[in-house]
């Protein structure tokens, strides 16, 4: 049999249409009376000749009406059985199974409880291979099951399904992975699409657990680039440890003309006791922050060791010597504290320092080798033998210029 190539399905033998329309009325009117049962095997005997005919639109009309006859008369039982058997038959056209599966959708609603619902539901689910029961197990709190399910599914492999729907499939395998606390399954599933994608919230919240705060910025970064929420970004970037990454970021979300607003990014001392007080109502109300959770609790700490790890490198920006007492009042710490975050910023090597528990001082002098001490000398040298070629070549310049205007 030849192929149709508009409908990918068998060319059409013989069209049967008028048959069609000749025994709708007829099967309307035995249902009408109650005989179900003679009206369907009317049906039967013409989808049999539809099919063997290749009449795709007859017989989808006929798979419709089947489906159609069992829901209203509310026989749910005799639907699945009947949809089950005409999806079994052989060369069955596959645009009718499913214009077929998408009239039976229609009554699952119509059920009367839930156990009918699902039983439906996995009729189906058996007939198309697709996985539209997962809600029901998720609303009963089934969510490993639900996941489970969801997973089967290799939908990026599906050559007819649209970009799109492929795309919200991975996604919802991906909100489930998260419900079921499954991060390794779902940084695997991530990899199937783009980020630009609309996996953006979810990828925060896999970050989030990871403790990745410079790709949880970069998530909030991308939001605020795409929709105008622009209120995430720079205090999630604020959290992140590491100190080169953490401050290339913070300077390119420094470019954004509308920090120019605001006092906020500047070489300065952030006492953790002043932004706690004006900061740590509205930081605490979100999620990332939240009081109420573990995690919130300890994203909270995170910050805090961030913005004292800031100030151990503003000290060191501007001093080249300081008591540890006078440290300790800089960083509302006590010294034992002080000197833990010093010694961890000093193995990172964000910054250099030696302490001097004797005698209190915090040296941040990087000591020199000879040769570049030689160099930077030398550098000086020349630097000012410049100045000097410089001013001498000026003050002969006035020197002439004088010279010319008294001979005139």
């Amino acid at each position: 049999m030849d192929l149709d190539y508009t409908t990918n399905e068998p060319k059409m033998e013989k069209d049967y249409s008028e048959s069609v329309n000749a025994l709708l009325p007829e099967v309307e009117q035995l249902v009408a009376t109650g005989q179900l049962t003679a009206a369907l095997e009317k049906l039967h005997g013409l989808e049999k000749k539809t099919r063997s005919a290749a009449d795709l639109a007859s017989t989808t009309r006929l798979l419709t009406t089947i489906a159609s006859v069992c829901g209203s008369a509310g026989e749910w039982r005799l639907l699945e059985d009947e949809v089950a058997a005409m999806a079994k038959k052989h060369g069955q056209l596959k645009q009718a199974i499913t214009q077929m599966v998408q009239k039976a959708m229609e009554y699952v609603a119509q059920t009367p409880d839930e156990d009918t619902k699902v039983e439906l539901i996995e009729s189906l689910r058996t007939v198309t291979e697709g996985k539209i029961h997962v809600e029901i197990m998720e609303k009963n709190g089934k969510v490993t099951e639900a996941c489970d399910t969801l997973q089967e599914v290799q939908v990026e492999t599906f050559g007819s399904m649209e970009r799109r729907e492929k795309t919200d499939f991975i996604l919802e395998q991906m909100r489930l992975c998260l419900a079921k606390r499954d991060y390794v399954r779902t940084a695997i599933i991530s990899h199937k699409i783009n980020p630009n994608c609309g996996s953006t919230k979810l990828m925060i919240q896999y970050d989030l657990h990871e403790e990745n705060f410079l790709e949880v910025c970069r998530h909030f970064n991308q939001v605020y680039q795409t929709k105008g929420i622009k209120d995430d970004a720079t205090k999630v970037a604020g959290s992140a440890a590491e100190y080169g990454a953490q401050s290339d970021l913070l300077h390119r979300i420094q470019t954004d003309h509308n920090l120019e607003k605001l006092e906020l990014c500047s070489p300065e001392l952030a006492r953790w006791p002043a932004v706690e007080s004006l900061y740590g109502g509205e930081f605490r109300q979100t999620d990332v922050f939240s009081a109420s959770t573990e995690d919130g609790n300890a994203r909270w700490k995170a910050l805090r060791d961030r913005v004292i790890e800031h100030n151990i490198r503003v000290i060191a920006g501007y001093y080249t010597r300081i008591t540890l007492a006078r440290l300790t009042e800089l960083l509302d710490l006590p010294r034992a504290d002080v000197e833990a975050f010093l010694s961890k910023a000093v193995v990172d090597g964000s910054v250099y320092a030696r302490i001097d528990r004797p005698a209190g001082l915090v040296s941040f002098i990087k000591p020199r080798d000879g040769e570049e001490q030689l160099n930077e000398w030398a550098s000086d040298i020349n630097k000012l033998l410049g100045l000097v070629e410089k001013t001498t070549h000026l003050i002969a310049k006035e020197e002439i210029v004088h010279k010319i205007s008294r001979a005139i």
